[in-house]
């Protein structure tokens, strides 16, 4: 999926739109490069249709290299996840900060949660590692908890423009991704149109508009969503 360019200055650089490859990538051999080139298109595959549990052997083995060729590449789970799911996790922080340059604020808060439930449905690896806690991915926890800043504010400027529900909070939206990953269909686009089936349902129910009291939000945050992901 690609990512957007988006013209906002105030960006830090670690959510740069396109990450370019680390100095110590483009100094590798044509065949190294190749090789890894090989090792992250297999993670991605793996990943997407597995979760980013997936055994890293297995992984080896779909890209046709040894499991020694992985690891010197990437020796650690974290490292792997990252580089495979680098540019995507841009593109979810340009969403988010999209949403917020919206005039509208519930035109904002909606293309987010569209969006964001959109990628989860069709791509199982993206939100996992999104949301997982690895330790040595440092840029991984500044998105995350960019991610949840951004979603306070989406909350605010929704409510404060008197579309959203006074009751609502950010849990909800862990709440909500909760729901969306238990969408399991044949193919993506069975899955897609489920997904989107209940977000437009979830976003009625979070208008304003005739709110009827809820249950007090529980104590959820995003990475609440899924565990931390076993070491390697």
């Amino acid at each position: 999926m690609p990512a957007q360019h988006l013209q906002n200055p105030g960006r830090p650089p670690a959510f740069a739109a396109e990450p370019r490859p680390p100095a110590a990538v483009q100094g590798l051999r044509a065949d190294a490069r190749h090789n890894r080139d090989r090792i992250l298109e297999a993670a991605r595959e793996a990943f997407t249709a597995q979760g980013i549990d997936v055994p890293l052997t297995a992984i080896a083995r779909r890209a046709g290299v040894g499991a020694a060729t992985l690891y010197r590449r990437f020796p650690t789970r974290a490292s792997l996840v990252t580089e495979a799911f680098a540019e995507q996790l841009a593109r979810c922080v340009a969403i988010l900060d999209e949403a917020l340059e919206d005039p509208d604020p519930w035109r904002g808060f909606c293309s987010v949660i569209e969006k964001v439930c959109a990628m989860q449905a069709t791509d199982r690896g993206l939100t996992a590692a999104f949301l997982s806690q690895f330790p040595e991915a440092v840029d991984y926890e500044r998105a995350r908890t960019h991610a949840e800043d951004s979603l306070a504010r989406l909350v605010r400027r929704a409510k404060d423009g008197g579309q959203l529900r006074d009751d609502f909070d950010p849990a909800d939206v862990t709440l909500l991704l909760l729901a969306n990953s238990g969408i399991v269909g044949d193919s993506h686009q069975v899955s897609l149109a489920a997904s989107r089936r209940l977000v437009a349902y979830l976003l009625q129910s979070f208008r304003a508009t005739h709110a009827e009291p809820l249950p007090p939000p529980p104590p959820l945050a995003l990475h609440h969503i899924h565990r931390p992901p076993p070491r390697r």
